[in-house]
């Protein structure tokens, strides 16, 4: 199965009868699905359909979805409300025997709101069907060119986060050839500055110096975090290479590249190392940036 990022647009358009329509559908990033509709009125079916369709294929990302529907060949007619006409008339006649006013004149009476109607043309229940039917298949295609283009996003992120790993595990293996981090560079570095004390104070247990010693060097071994951040590369080449919507669990495992780089970073004393940690810091966070599009 293809990698999939959360982002992409698409289009498609069509007609049926006297309607003409179009969907666009947008997707952005997101931490679940949400799809997000904007219909005519009149066509809040349509939303059940698409709805049901978008969640077979999606996992992740925001989709706004919008239909724009026009109706052609039909003309509105505009007819005079007689009885709102006569009411009008009749308190206007009323009223002229009380005051000294101007007649209404006919412009006035047209201004008056409900005098004159705008009727839509009656709707043809089977024209009816048959377009929100193709519109129910032009939605699939519109979905279908989504996904197109997410999929081929994913496939160049792929590319990326893949790149990626290949840089962390090189750094890995340069810090694990580190001359500063073997057993034998840290208890030399600490026996230099036991010896130090010890020329200081004569107070100093030299028997018990060296067992801290020890125990620090085995504390400041980094061999444990790199045999797991070579497991999380292995992990990651792995659901790289199956695809599928693994976004959430690349985006787990890059938190546990980062805790595991940031514990060799604190562990050593060395400024090799060090600097080796943090290059592979970067490259780490550079990696969790790019999994936040996936799917």
């Amino acid at each position: 199965m293809a990698l999939s990022s959360m982002t992409g647009f698409a289009r498609s358009h069509g007609t049926s009868g006297p309607y003409a329509f179009e969907w666009e559908l947008k997707s952005v990033n997101a931490k679940g699905f949400d799809l997000r509709m904007r219909l005519p009125p009149g066509w809040d079916e349509i939303e059940t359909i698409a709805r049901k369709r978008a969640t077979e294929v999606l996992s992740r990302g925001t989709v706004y979805a919008n239909l724009t529907v026009k109706r052609g060949n039909a003309l509105s007619t505009v007819r005079v409300n007689e009885d709102v006409l006569n009411s009008i008339l009749r308190i206007a006649a009323d009223l002229a025997g009380k005051i000294d006013a101007v007649a209404p004149s006919v412009d006035g009476l047209m201004a008056i709101k409900g005098v004159i109607e705008v009727v839509e043309p009656e709707a043809d229940e089977e024209e009816d069907k048959a377009a929100k039917a193709a519109v129910a298949v032009a939605f699939e295609e519109a979905l279908a060119a989504l996904l197109l283009m997410r999929q081929r996003e994913g496939t160049t992120l792929g590319e990326i986060l893949s790149q990626r790993m290949n840089e962390i595990e090189i750094l890995a293996k340069k810090a694990e050839a580190a001359p500063g981090r073997k057993p034998e560079a840290i208890r030399a570095r600490l026996a230099e500055q036991i010896a130090a004390l010890l020329e200081s104070s004569d107070r100093f247990d030299s028997d018990r110096l060296n067992q801290e010693a020890l125990m620090i060097a085995a504390k400041a071994d980094i061999r444990e975090e790199l045999d797991r951040i070579a497991s999380h590369i292995s992990q990651a080449r792995e659901m790289l290479g199956k695809g599928g919507p693994v976004g959430r669990r690349l985006d787990f495992l890059a938190q546990e590249f980062n805790r595991e780089v940031n514990t060799c970073c604190s562990k050593s004393n060395d400024l090799e190392l060090t600097n080796t940690g943090l290059e592979m810091k970067n490259v780490v966070e550079q990696f969790r940036e790019q999994v936040q599009n996936l799917e």
